[in-house]
């Protein structure tokens, strides 16, 4: 039996939210997919990061970024908003910016950079490509993330087991994905506290 990226997305989002003792669980009918970080009550806010030099303002709405760099290791990021009780927070606005598979950001157009809005359940996801590294840093996405009416967390989330990470002077380990492997790509999971 194969998994492929569609597989582990369709489980993603066909596991409702069940509350378990003041934490987040999924039901089991799908895939299992290890949470990036528990969720409590008093959940600490996700760690906020720089946006660095290539952040562009109003980047177009959309989801599948991959067919913009179709030579790309493909992989789908995906996750939760939550607020720092634990409660999902439908209609986040939801921005990713990124490296291309050569390690360079579109400077004068939006490739590989989109936004879109948590579902009903606070669920998003963006279905792109592996950023390549470059010199200086270590494999990364950008994100802003921002709940109705609140804040702009600007962040960075991390690939773990990449040598870079501990030379890198913006990595936190409390920004780390967690990775599944796919037959046709990766699918990464984490939830942003806002």
């Amino acid at each position: 039996m194969t998994t492929s990226r569609r597989t582990l997305l369709s489980g993603f989002l066909a596991m409702p939210l069940v509350p378990l003792t003041g934490a987040i669980a999924f039901a089991q009918e799908a895939p299992r997919l290890p949470l990036t970080r528990a969720c409590a009550d008093g959940d600490e806010p996700t760690p906020a990061r720089e946006a660095g030099p290539f952040f562009k303002p109003n980047s177009p709405l959309k989801r599948d970024l991959h067919l913009e760099a179709p030579r790309g290791e493909r992989i789908t990021v995906a996750g939760y908003v939550f607020d720092d009780r634990c409660r999902p927070m439908p209609r986040s606005l939801v921005e990713i910016w990124q490296a291309d598979e050569n390690g360079e950001y579109d400077r004068s157009g939006f490739r590989l950079r989109g936004h879109q809005f948590a579902d009903g359940q606070g669920r998003w996801w963006f279905n792109t490509v592996v950023p390549a590294l470059y010199p200086g840093r270590t494999r990364h996405f950008h994100f802003r993330v921002q709940q109705p009416g609140g804040d702009v967390l600007t962040t960075q989330l991390f690939f773990p087991g990449e040598p870079g990470n501990a030379r890198d002077r913006i990595f936190d380990e409390a920004l780390l994905m967690t990775i599944s492997s796919a037959d046709d790509g990766q699918f990464a999971r984490f939830d942003f506290v806002v």
